[in-house]
């Protein structure tokens, strides 16, 4: 387990917040040679799923004897979770060192006038990643956009193929405050004749990506569209999914929980036989072991089974929905919910699924200054006031969630990804289940 305090030069770039554009990153890449242009990349944005899929492409592809670069964000305990090479976390000398180069770089771009302000936190890292992809000599990246799509740090890669999986609210301060308004930021990743593969359902978002893909003469295949048939079947109580494509039939169950990590599957299937029909050397039956072996921590993951102990970053309402619905199909029973969330997500229409889950609501904050206070999110939804229980940090909240429950009442800890991590960090230390 590392953290942020053994990266000085990292930790000080988390207080630039966040600045969407490209102007920086691209000038630093071009004083590194541009490495993110010297290996094949898939490319996925999307509001919720993306990481899912990107966690799903990349053991598919490794399972083919691929050595593979995994970008994703945020991390859960360690920063270095962010960047992975065939699985394997980046070491932390490794990091250390790019990081080094990265401050050098910077400060002389800085003092040559061709850097407009600091780099961001994820700037910095993402410009890791590129490197270390390269240095690796990877033979596929998978990178997941951050935030939106047209102004990620990410999007200065021509990618095989571009990925967006879905389209619903979500940082409306930077990215809009309508569902085209959204998309038009999502699909900012299209490019000119790179075939995008999407999973999106709103019709209103589809014709923004079906605009942008016209005007690039990008290829779009949708992947439950025509020609496309996306199946649930119930055997002895499990979900089995049926994925059938013009290329034939695919049957699955995935390790990650839940109908919609049926569907992230799919997607994962539809952008594979896309990369097959480019000419990459990929067989039905490990993309089939591949969506039923990924593991991505934090969505719907099962800590412990006594008690049993939930972890879901659900930050928006489409993601809460997925909770609830999994929730009252696996569980059927009250549970301990611990509930923290940022300041600018919609807590309300959050909490309307989350809430009514639970017969005791444990309200806490993660460790960040954009983090809603228990009582602020007392006060908005009062509804609910006999089952709560304010407490101001995420070790605290989980320590009282763990003696309610008394070893049977079982733990939901849903809300921020940050949440979920702090909570992951508590339980895994040796005295955290004391």
């Amino acid at each position: 387990m590392t953290s942020l305090a053994s990266y000085p030069y990292l930790e000080q770039a988390r207080f630039f917040g966040i600045r969407l554009g490209l102007e920086n990153i691209l000038g630093m890449l071009a004083d590194f040679n541009n490495p993110h242009l010297n290996y094949p990349i898939i490319h996925v944005a999307g509001t919720n799923g993306k990481g899912s899929v990107c966690a799903m492409l990349e053991r598919i592809f490794r399972l083919h004897g691929f050595r593979t670069g995994l970008y994703t964000s945020p991390h859960l305990v360690d920063v270095r979770e962010r960047i992975q090479v065939s699985g394997s976390l980046i070491k932390e000398k490794e990091l250390k060192e790019l990081l080094r180069e990265i401050e050098r770089e910077e400060k002389k771009l800085k003092a040559a006038g061709r850097l407009a302000g600091a780099l961001t936190y994820f700037e910095i890292l993402t410009i890791a990643a590129f490197l270390y992809f390269n240095r690796r000599k990877v033979d596929l990246a998978v990178l997941e956009v951050g935030m939106g799509g047209r102004f990620d740090a990410t999007n200065v890669v021509r990618p095989e193929v571009s990925v967006i999986t879905t389209v619903s609210y979500d940082h409306q301060q930077y990215l809009g405050s309508t569902l085209g308004r959204i998309a038009f930021e999502k699909a900012g990743i299209i490019k000119k004749n790179v075939p995008c593969v999407c999973g999106v359902g709103s019709r209103k978002a589809l014709q923004v990506i079906r605009k942008r893909c016209r005007e690039e003469k990008a290829p779009l295949v949708l992947a439950f569209g025509r020609g496309r048939e996306f199946i649930v079947e119930e055997e002895g109580g499990k979900e089995v999914f049926i994925y059938r494509t013009g290329s034939g039939e695919y049957r699955f169950t995935p390790s990650l929980r839940g109908r919609h990590q049926g569907e992230n599957a799919a997607l994962s299937i539809a952008v594979s036989e896309l990369m097959r029909e480019n000419g990459w050397k990929l067989s039905k039956e490990k993309i089939i072991k591949g969506v039923e072996s990924t593991s991505w921590p934090g969505r719907l993951e099962v800590f412990s089974s006594c008690p049993p102990v939930i972890l879901d970053g659900c930050h928006n309402e489409a993601g809460a929905m997925v909770v609830s619905r999994f929730w009252e199909k696996a569980f059927a029973r009250p549970a301990i919910l611990v509930f923290g969330v940022m300041k600018d997500k919609e807590i309300e229409k959050v909490a309307r699924w989350l809430f009514p889950l639970a017969a005791r609501i444990i309200l806490t904050r993660p460790a960040l200054e954009r983090a809603a206070l228990p009582a602020e999110i007392a006060a908005r939804l009062p509804e609910y006031r006999d089952r709560y229980f304010l407490e101001e940090d995420v070790p605290s909240a989980l320590r009282l969630a763990l003696s309610l429950s008394g070893g049977q009442i079982p733990v939901l800890v849903a809300g921020s990804l940050f949440l979920v991590g702090e909570a992951k960090q508590f339980l895994l230390a040796p005295a955290g289940r004391g």
